[in-house]
């Protein structure tokens, strides 16, 4: 049985996944979150010729458009193809993925799935419900739990309150994973413990104050703050309150070495940040609770959940994962710790209509192996983020990585391969496991969404290129309109 059944989509929905794809070719190029926004408005500033830095030179020629994939919803269009038609599709596409999926590079396991989003229709399918390790494509389900339970606008507040005693401030940390001690924010918006220093010493000196004994609360979250993979570089302790990830040094993205003690860092830095702006910090900040009820005298705000979500997909950002694993445990009435977030992903999940049968969420990144889930439980997920019921769910799939543009899918299937620009897709890497799962508008104008997972595969070059010829071949095998 299909993960995704026709009956579950309304009526009409295949018109609303054709507009779908669409916008996913529209929002196909080489940018990332939040910069089509400041490419437009920058824009829409400049005059009708162009802008002065083009002076009286002649106008640039047009770029060159992208391939006419969408021309079966346009004017003259051909009609919609007979079940016959289709059925003959899904021969072709089995008879080119089954050989690609039998490549020894992709190890002595290995699962397939991919899906018609507008029909909810499986077209190929191996081993689709074969619970997998799934590395970093696990960030989808992490992704689609956070957004359903919190909405794509909520942000993540870290907060300044009075203390117990006179002269006594706590520094609240909420979860919020963008917080950064930079000037600039590394990443545009988000959560800024300088803009809260100084709404914290300009509080404090109208209300006469400009000395303080300053203390942190990171109590947000419970158990233990370490991944179960122990120390490493590719992510920090998990604690609700942490300055740019607890690296060390400049790096915004990536392994990189942490800090053991991110809370206490963010603590030092705020400190240090408001003896900046005239308020005196007697001795070191110390860890301690927030008074029950205490009003907020500064707040700074996280970058809204949609952009969380797709910077986490597009960089494969495992501090944030872990973050909007917690929030959504948070918002369940689930504790904060590693088996609150799993069960709150599993049940939001579930609750969207998505087989979860045999699943794990352990963790929200995909670091461990202890994670579980199959490839139709992932084109399931893409299927109901494409789907006009669940519009919440959209920075799924506007947040993964376009082949040959951005993020961890850069420089694959990019240059003249047929994904190119039209393929999305979250990368799953570990030591002998490699995945791939997103959507892609095939030569017909559909929106398909797809998942490959394998396991003790013999490297990881091998593997990777391998995968990019099935996602390739989702993309360049059409179904032919018939007449």
């Amino acid at each position: 049985m299909p993960l995704v059944k026709t009956w579950q989509l309304i009526a009409g929905s295949a018109v609303a996944g054709l507009a779908l794809s669409v916008a996913a070719v529209t929002a196909s190029g080489p940018w990332d979150s939040g910069q089509r926004k400041a490419e437009r408005d920058r824009v829409a500033s400049q005059g009708p010729t162009g802008g002065a830095d083009h002076g009286g030179e002649p106008l640039p020629q047009a770029a060159p458009s992208a391939p006419g994939v969408l021309g079966a919803i346009g004017p003259g269009a051909p009609r919609p193809q007979t079940a016959t038609g289709s059925e003959d599709a899904d021969e072709r596409l089995a008879a080119v993925l089954g050989p690609l999926l039998a490549d020894p590079a992709l190890g002595t396991a290995r699962t397939a799935s991919v899906v018609d989003t507008a029909t909810g229709r499986v077209l190929y399918a191996s081993g689709p419900r074969e619970a997998m390790t799934p590395a970093s494509t696990i960030k989808i389900a992490t992704a689609a739990a956070a957004l359903a339970a919190l909405g794509p606008e909520h942000r993540i507040r870290t907060t300044v309150t009075p203390g117990p005693g006179p002269g006594q401030i706590v520094l609240v940390g909420g979860g919020d994973p963008s917080l950064t001690a930079k000037k600039k924010s590394p990443a545009g918006s988000g959560g800024s413990l300088v803009a809260l220093a100084a709404d914290t010493a300009q509080a404090l000196k109208a209300a006469g104050t400009d000395r303080v004994a300053l203390a942190y609360d990171d109590s947000l979250y419970t158990g233990p703050a370490r991944h179960p993979i122990g120390a490493n570089p590719n992510i920090a302790p998990v604690t609700s309150l942490a300055a740019d990830q607890g690296r060390r040094g400049d790096s915004v993205s990536g392994p990189a070495d942490r800090t053991d003690d991110p809370a206490g860092d963010a603590a030092r830095a705020f400190a240090a940040l408001l003896t900046d702006r005239g308020v005196q910090v007697d001795g070191a900040p110390a860890r301690g609770r927030a008074p029950a009820g205490a009003q907020p005298m500064a707040t700074t705000l996280s970058t809204p959940l949609a952009g969380l979500v797709e910077r986490m997909l597009t960089h494969s950002d495992n501090d944030i994962a872990e973050a909007l694993a917690r929030q959504t445990a948070l918002a369940s009435g689930r504790p904060a710790s590693f088996e609150g977030a799993e069960q709150a992903v599993r049940d939001r999940l579930a609750a969207l209509g998505v087989d979860v049968g045999g699943s794990r969420f352990a963790d929200g990144s995909g670091l461990g192996r202890a994670d579980r889930v199959s490839a139709g439980l992932l084109t399931g997920i893409l299927a109901k983020a494409a789907g006009p019921e669940h519009p919440q769910l959209r920075p799924v799939l506007t947040g993964l990585p376009v082949a040959g543009f951005t993020g961890t899918l850069r420089a694959r299937n990019a240059g003249d391969s047929p994904a190119a620009g039209l393929l999305r897709a979250k990368t799953g890497t570990l030591s002998g496991v490699n995945s791939l799962a997103g959507t892609v508008v095939d030569a017909s104008g559909r929106l398909l969404a797809f998942a490959f997972l394998t396991a003790n595969t013999p490297g990881p070059e091998g593997a990777e290129k391998a995968l990019d010829r099935l996602a390739a071949a989702v993309a360049g095998t059409a179904a032919p309109a018939t007449p």
